[in-house]
């Protein structure tokens, strides 16, 4: 059986280019030529290995997430519920303002400004950081059964409130706020911890 022709490019790094491009316009404002410019690949290379471009968008987003969530896995881990909070939210600031990436957040940012036929991909996203404040409340609910909270505390509430701060952090990461900046944003945020 003859096999096909070998592919030319490293399919990781071109995952790559095409999350930074994401992260910077957003899908709606990508195109396939901007994709296939910046991964340095012909069109038909692109389908070839990723499908469409709202199926290399998927990958896009779950490689990203892949690499950027260690960040939530250590809060959690975290002894007490406020220790948790902080790591979640400077672990934001870190991924927010990495040097040689886009600022901000692509579950934000590439989901902005998209038309009726693409809201499917501001759900997703919208469901993807749902995932964070999810992580949170459970660990939070973990803090009250651990004693580490009082039992009336609302841990929905709680959790919904860090995850509006980090929206917030990211949002303004986004808009050029310096990282020295957030880190004072967050440690506001940690002043209005309950029991602070």
């Amino acid at each position: 059986m003859p096999r096909g022709r070998t592919r030319e490019f490293d399919i990781e790094r071109a995952l790559d280019q095409a999350i930074d491009v994401f992260w910077r316009q957003g899908y709606e404002a990508t195109s396939i030529a901007d994709l296939t410019a910046a991964m340095g690949i012909n069109p038909p290379s692109l389908y070839a290995a990723f499908g469409n471009k709202r199926q290399l968008f998927d990958r896009a987003v779950d490689k990203y997430i892949h690499c950027r969530s260690d960040y939530l896995k250590r809060a959690v881990a975290e002894p007490t519920g406020r220790e948790a909070a902080r790591t979640m939210l400077m672990g934001v600031v870190e991924g927010a303002t990495l040097d040689g990436h886009p600022t901000g957040c692509l579950l934000l940012q590439g989901g902005l400004a998209c038309a009726d036929e693409n809201l499917s991909v501001q759900e997703e996203l919208t469901d993807r950081r749902e995932q964070t404040r999810k992580a949170m409340q459970l660990r939070f609910d973990q803090a009250v059964a651990d004693g580490d909270f009082p039992p009336s505390t609302d841990t929905a509430k709680l959790a919904r409130y860090y995850a509006t701060v980090a929206t917030g952090l990211n949002v303004q990461a986004a808009s050029g706020v310096p990282r020295e900046e957030l880190v004072e944003t967050v440690e506001l945020a940690m002043a209005a911890f309950p029991g602070t």
